[in-house]
């Protein structure tokens, strides 16, 4: 049976975008590359929701990409993507498709079959909709040093308690901390 973990970035607060989507509170240093380029290296296959792929699509397979972090670039592109999407009829970015259908039966699906661990990149609504239905097996967080006066919460919209055990935690010199927590 797949594994399904959620990986995103998040305030002390607890938000995961800033005002309009805004990231630009993200630090991203040397040891965040690096954690990025390993984890992406591991060969699972990558879940979005539409507005963090096209986020996504519009840099990861571009010069500019290649030439600021390539190992990440390359472990992007190469890595098979899922996007949920009602709205979007075709995915430009190579290894993707699309499922337009009921998210949670599609994971569901997914996970009872054989093959590659799946990750949920950013996405909010779906990290919300996939821990409401009790399908997540590790949540990750890179948690920033900064509190924003508004943003969008990490769980917003969520109907159920998440009663969580750590399992492991690292801090980079950037001060920024990665948790990770399984369900218990």
């Amino acid at each position: 049976m797949r594994k399904l973990a959620i990986f995103n970035f998040t305030t002390l607060n607890g938000y995961f975008e800033g005002p309009g989507g805004d990231l630009s509170w993200h630090r991203h240093g040397v040891e965040e590359s690096k954690f990025a380029a390993d984890s992406v290296g591991q060969g699972g296959i990558l879940l979005f929701g539409r507005v963090t792929y096209e986020h996504m699509a519009a840099f990861w397979p571009t010069p500019m990409a290649q030439q600021q972090a390539p190992a990440v670039a390359e472990g992007m592109n190469k890595a098979e993507k899922i996007v949920f999407s009602r709205t979007l009829k075709q995915a430009g970015w190579e290894n993707t498709r699309i499922v337009n259908g009921d998210i949670i039966a599609a994971v569901r699906q997914l996970k009872q079959t054989p093959g590659k661990d799946m990750c949920v990149l950013g996405s909010g609504s779906i990290i919300t909709q996939l821990a409401n239905a009790g399908l997540i097996d590790e949540y990750q967080f890179m948690v920033d040093p900064v509190a924003l006066g508004n943003g969008t919460p990490a769980f917003k919209g969520l109907q159920r308690n998440l009663d969580l055990k750590l399992v492991s935690s690292r801090v980079f010199k950037s001060g920024v901390i990665l948790l990770s927590y399984q369900p218990l």
